[in-house]
């Protein structure tokens, strides 16, 4: 009896044995051909060579002290934005341009504009050359027609359109080249050495003397950042600085004959500047550069209470105790986009 039993276990065991055998010799013949596709497809079956490794796409910025990467980094980002910038239309170009929408202008005229079908918009995009291409597709005829009976767009409105993305690519080029990190965004410093370059460009600004530069700059500064960078992280996109209107409104600057209505109305302006510097003079009277609670106190009709002017310096940057510059200016951007005066010394930490 003992032996059936014996006998019995010994059997079951070699069955066992030999299914895990079996169950072996599957798993590596399995591993075998998993091998075999997989060389195979990371070979790209000799279809493209692209599928032979998987390209880099990813590079660490380089540390502070490896200076040569840096200098590398940055002579290579020059030499990029410098061939996007040869890419862009120059001035006689867009004259060019111009003559050629003029010449194969499509009568009747929409009221006194000047219209162009869209058989002479493929061929002024055929002569124009190959800067112009981008700019001559459906998508951007589709863009431009409206309600015109002929299936026409006006030429003044497509031209003024290559203008404008034109401008935008230059301006970016521009602030790209302010962007010292290279990802896209520009810390507060980056913008104060673009305006403060920008300055003697601007003929509206030319009666400003050299060292008001300073306050202006910051007063600039602030406008910008008090609103593109409401989390205060200390940087701004430049996609948000093309997309908002205050890079418009100060380049506005450039216009010459600019009216008196415009120069008021306008942040960046010198008598707006001088206006905001002015009223900072005034209340500072000890003239340490800073503001005192009792000193803001005498704001507008002196109306301000002990309780908020407490909340006030509990929020804003201090110094001492004391208000700085960029904290009275961040109240004087909101004052001039809200009228509200309780709302307006909302002072945050710029």
């Amino acid at each position: 009896m003992a032996n059936e039993k014996t006998t019995h276990w010994s059997d079951i065991l070699k069955r066992r044995l030999a299914n895990s055998t079996r169950k072996d010799e599957k798993k590596a013949e399995e591993t075998e051909l998993f091998t075999k596709y997989y060389s195979e497809w990371k070979a790209g079956s000799n279809r493209d060579s692209s599928y032979k490794k998987i390209p880099r796409f990813y590079y660490r910025l380089p540390a502070e002290d490896e200076v040569l990467l840096q200098k590398l980094r940055e002579e290579s980002r020059a030499v990029f934005l410098q061939r996007k910038s040869r890419e862009l239309l120059d001035n006689e170009e867009l004259q060019n341009l111009w003559f050629l929408l003029d010449k194969h202008q499509v009568p009747p005229m929409s009221g006194e504009e000047a219209m162009i079908s869209y058989e002479a918009y493929l061929k002024v995009g055929e002569k124009a050359g190959p800067k112009c291409k981008q700019f001559f597709t459906a998508r951007v005829y589709g863009k431009l027609l409206h309600s015109d009976p002929y299936g026409r767009i006006s030429i003044m409105q497509f031209f003024n359109y290559v203008m404008r993305k034109v401008w935008l690519h230059q301006t970016r080029i521009g602030l790209s080249l302010y962007d010292v990190a290279g990802q896209g965004y520009l810390r507060e410093s980056d913008l104060e050495n673009y305006i403060l370059e920008l300055i003697p460009t601007l003929p509206q600004l030319d009666g400003l003397e050299k060292s008001f530069y300073s306050f202006y700059v910051c007063t600039a500064v602030r406008k910008f950042f008090f609103f593109l960078d409401p989390l205060r992280t200390g940087k701004i996109k430049i996609q948000d600085i093309l997309a908002c209107s205050f890079l418009d409104d100060l380049l506005e600057l450039r216009d010459e004959e600019l009216s008196k209505e415009s120069q008021e109305s306008n942040w960046f302006s010198a008598p707006s500047a001088l206006r905001v510097y002015g009223q900072y003079l005034n209340l500072d009277k000890d003239h340490n550069g800073m503001l005192s609670k009792e000193e803001l106190s005498r704001y507008g009709t002196a109306t301000l209470t002990a309780v908020f002017l407490d909340r006030v310096y509990q929020e804003c940057l201090t110094y001492d105790g004391e208000m700085v510059t960029q904290s009275f200016i961040n109240r004087e951007v909101l004052v001039a986009n809200d009228n509200d005066s309780n709302s307006a010394l909302d002072l945050d930490d710029p």
